[in-house]
C-alpha cells in the first residue's frame, strides 16, 4: 500500500514517521494502570486539531508506538512535543495516582525514537509491526486478569494468598 499523497494550499507531500515514546524510568504503567483504549483516545483529538494522520498505534507496558503523517509545516520535534504533552496532560488528569508513581514529575522520558517511513513497501511493514507490537501484551494482560479473578498468578501459576 502506497502512502497517500496529501494536499496543502500550495503543494503536496507524503510524510510519515514511525515514533516510539518511552515512559519515564521505563515504568510499566500502560496496560496495568492506563487501559489501551485510553492511551489511544487522545490521539484522535490531536489528529483532528493538528491535521495529523495516525496510520497505526501500538502500546506496550512501557512505551507507545505510532505511525503518524504530518504536514511539512511541522518539524519532527514539534510533532513529538505536541503528542507527548497532550497525552501526558490527559493521562495525569484522568489517572492522578500515576503522577505519584512517577514522583510527581514527567510522564515521558526525554526524546524519542523516530524513523522516516518510505513509500516503497515500508509503510505496510511498519504498520504491521506497530499494530502487532501490542497484541502480545494485550493477550498477556487479559490472561493476568482472568488468573487474578481465579486467585492465581501468571508468574508462579500457583494460587495467590
Amino acid at each position: 500500500m502506497a502512502i497517500e499523497l496529501e494536499r496543502a494550499c500550495h503543494g503536496t507531500y507524503r510524510i510519515r514517521y514511525h515514533r516510539v515514546f518511552v515512559l519515564k524510568y521505563r515504568k510499566k504503567l500502560f496496560l496495568k494502570k492506563v487501559p489501551v483504549e485510553y492511551g489511544k483516545e487522545p490521539l484522535k483529538g490531536i489528529g483532528e486539531r493538528y491535521w495529523f494522520k495516525f496510520d497505526a498505534i501500538g502500546m506496550e507496558e512501557d512505551h507507545l508506538h505510532i505511525v503518524v503523517g504530518t504536514a511539512p509545516r511541522y518539524a519532527p520535534s514539534e510533532v513529538m512535543q505536541i503528542i507527548k504533552s497532550i497525552i501526558a496532560w490527559m493521562i495525569f488528569k484522568r489517572f492522578r495516582e500515576i503522577k505519584r508513581e512517577l514522583w510527581g514529575g514527567e510522564f515521558w522520558s526525554d526524546g524519542c525514537h523516530i524513523d522516516k517511513v518510505s513509500d516503497h513497501g515500508g509503510l505496510d511493514k511498519i504498520k504491521k509491526y506497530v499494530e502487532d507490537s501490542s497484541c502480545i501484551e494485550k493477550v498477556k494482560h487479559q490472561i493476568q486478569l482472568i488468573l487474578k479473578r481465579l486467585g492465581w498468578s501468571l508468574d508462579t501459576l500457583e494460587p495467590s494468598p
